[in-house]
């Protein structure tokens, strides 16, 4: 009987020697991505994270209430960091750069899109999502979450997810407009932990606010009442 004839396994020769340099290449990127973030906003701390919709308009509600609440927190020793794009993280920047602290924006490259706001005395630009999330989490006291589609929810999902499974210290996280996020986490609780894919203790990661004062007010109370300075020490 004829013995089978195995299939040949692919040869690593045959990958073009051009396209592996280029492959190759793309760690440095990545390395000089998190060099310079780290370098840069390591004299932003204290800071706080800051996520919404880049639809929210000039003069809509919600682009005067995030205005208000990076206006507050850098009144209040915060730096502000946000994904430096419109709407909400416009208005964040822009309200933020009116106080007294530094106003940062994370800007990704994305094709034939221009989506940097002007209001950003730290600027930095990334080619990676991934290099911009370890960013958003590395020096961020807490995290503020106003309403938003996609983008905002992978934010959100990413930092319980990294506080969930202790990858990171626990911070606050502040959503805004509670009426907003009420559905979404009823389905937290009704299907996620009713079906045992949370526990109890991930329900209680999260807290509400309605206004700048809120903000301020709950991150203070989460590190006892501390100065935005000491609480840098603290990190």
């Amino acid at each position: 009987m004829d013995k089978e004839k195995s299939t040949p396994r692919p040869s690593t020769h045959l990958v073009n020697d051009s396209k592996l340099a280029r492959e190759s290449w793309k760690v440095f990127q990545v390395m000089a991505e998190f060099v310079e973030g780290y370098e840069r906003l390591l004299h932003t701390r204290p800071s706080v994270s800051i996520f919404g919709s880049a639809r929210a308009k000039p003069g809509d509600a919600s682009y005067l209430l995030a205005e208000a609440i990076g206006q507050k927190l850098s009144e209040s020793g915060f730096s502000v960091v946000t994904g430096g794009g419109p709407g909400t993280m416009e208005a964040v920047n822009k309200g933020a750069s009116a106080g007294p602290s530094l106003s940062v924006g994370l800007n990704i490259e994305l094709p034939n899109q221009e989506i940097s706001n002007k209001y950003q005395d730290i600027s930095l630009r990334f080619r990676h999502f991934f290099t911009r999330k370890v960013m958003f989490v590395k020096y961020a006291a807490a995290y503020v979450v106003l309403p938003g589609g996609y983008g905002t929810l992978d934010e959100l999902a990413e930092i319980l997810a990294l506080i969930q499974t202790k990858k990171t210290r626990r911070i606050p996280i502040i959503l805004v407009r509670e009426p907003f996020w009420r559905p979404l986490l009823r389905w937290f609780q009704e299907t996620l932990y009713t079906e045992g894919m949370i526990d109890e203790a991930d329900l209680h990661l999260w807290q509400y606010a309605d206004t700048p004062e809120e903000v301020v007010s709950l991150i203070q109370a989460f590190y006892k009442g501390k100065s935005a300075e000491t609480i840098d020490e603290s990190l």
